[in-house]
């Protein structure tokens, strides 16, 4: 490591409160796609490209499991996904119903925008960024700190804390590297401050 190299810590992801807060402020949405939207991200660490790519027979559903099939995937990689959270499941299966009567109800496209097009990226993020207003997920400036990308990292430090195995996880995450999944094994800088605090004082 270089003199001036941070040392390495995991990627940003969201805490066990912060996740809770989150799970509360996207079951409050009106709108069953973005229910949807928020519980296939940090139930399937899907990247937002790979979301907005999903056509409605990429979701399949049964009343006890769920798959999602990504076959946008980065450098073209495809992978299926199984989708065991019930409320994810539940989020999708209200999202299909609700986009039966909206425009381009006929096309490919699982989530619609309200002129009847493929939901876009930028959509995404701006209700990521009301997401994080609705649950406190802000910076020391009061700017939104969620992004697809920290929900995908939550997805993927939460499956590596649970004790799944860095092969698993890199096939779930749609990784072709073990080196990029194996961030996720490294300490948060809570881990390290709370190492830290653990040391006897004089107190």
């Amino acid at each position: 490591m270089g003199r001036d190299e941070p040392p390495a810590t995991a990627p940003r992801a969201l805490g066990a409160r912060e996740q809770k807060r989150f799970l509360r402020a996207v079951e409050k949405r009106p709108l069953a796609r973005d229910r949807a939207i928020g519980r296939l991200l940090f139930y399937s660490g899907l990247r937002v490209g790979e979301l907005v790519a999903l056509d409605v027979e990429d979701v399949l559903l049964s009343a006890r499991k769920g798959t999602v099939i990504v076959r946008a995937g980065k450098n073209d990689a495809s992978r299926t996904l199984p989708l065991t959270d019930a409320s994810a499941r539940e989020a999708v299966a209200d999202c299909k119903r609700e986009r039966a009567a909206w425009p381009g109800a006929d096309t490919a496209a699982l989530f619609l925008n309200r002129r009847g097009g493929r939901l876009s990226d930028r959509a995404v993020n701006l209700l990521l960024a009301e997401l994080a207003l609705d649950a406190d997920l802000v910076d020391e400036n009061g700017r939104p700190a969620l992004s697809a990308h920290v929900l995908r990292h939550t997805f993927g430090t939460n499956l590596t804390r649970s004790g799944v195995d860095v092969v698993t996880v890199a096939q779930l995450m749609g990784h072709k590297r073990l080196e990029t999944t194996r961030r996720y094994t490294l300490p948060t800088q809570a881990d390290i401050e709370a190492a830290v605090a653990r040391l006897p004082t004089d107190e």
